[in-house]
């Protein structure tokens, strides 16, 4: 999960959030959905939008996760309470305009992007947004990604590898 905005807002939804999953998975056996996940946080949100004592969180998750039977799935949670899957988004400073260059990349119904190919769209795409190029020490990459025995994997680039994305991505242009 990505989670931008208020620091505090932002540690204590993560906490909801694990302390949720924890609960679903000693529950039901295996792990927790990402829109499950996705609906309870958005539930969560909309309750805090209807009382006048309550402060409506200043955070917008984002939910990465690979679903045993969906496959791999992104929802982005508003504050309001209103959750949407993508497959492909942004939040933050300029996130319509990202997300606007990220449609017109992932436009087409089934791209064949392969990881390379994504991480390349997603480093360009924050460029185009930014307007100015990257170093490979103002960015941090994660990705995720399947196993072939039907698990989920977490990898974080190290600099070296954001660094020939970002050689790959100049020599294109």
């Amino acid at each position: 999960m990505l989670v931008t905005g208020l620091h505090g807002d932002a540690r204590s939804l993560i906490q909801k959030a694990r302390s949720e999953a924890a609960e679903f998975r000693f529950k039901y056996g295996y792990e927790m959905p990402p829109g499950f996940l996705a609906r309870v946080l958005a539930d969560q949100a909309q309750v805090y939008t209807q009382h006048a004592y309550m402060r409506p969180l200043g955070v917008v998750p984002i939910i990465v996760g690979i679903d045993e039977e969906k496959g791999p799935q992104l929802f982005k949670v508003d504050p309001a309470g209103y959750y949407v899957g993508y497959r492909a988004t942004a939040a933050g400073t300029k996130d319509q305009e990202a997300v606007n260059h990220l449609e017109k990349k992932f436009r087409e119904k089934d791209p064949t992007y392969d990881t390379t190919a994504c991480i390349r769209e997603a480093i360009e795409s924050l460029q185009h947004v930014l307007g100015e190029d990257l170093k490979s020490s103002d960015i941090e990459v994660g990705v995720a990604m399947a196993t072939e025995v039907g698990g989920a994997e977490f990898k974080q680039l190290s600099n070296d590898e954001i660094e020939a994305h970002l050689v790959a991505i100049s020599e294109q242009d």
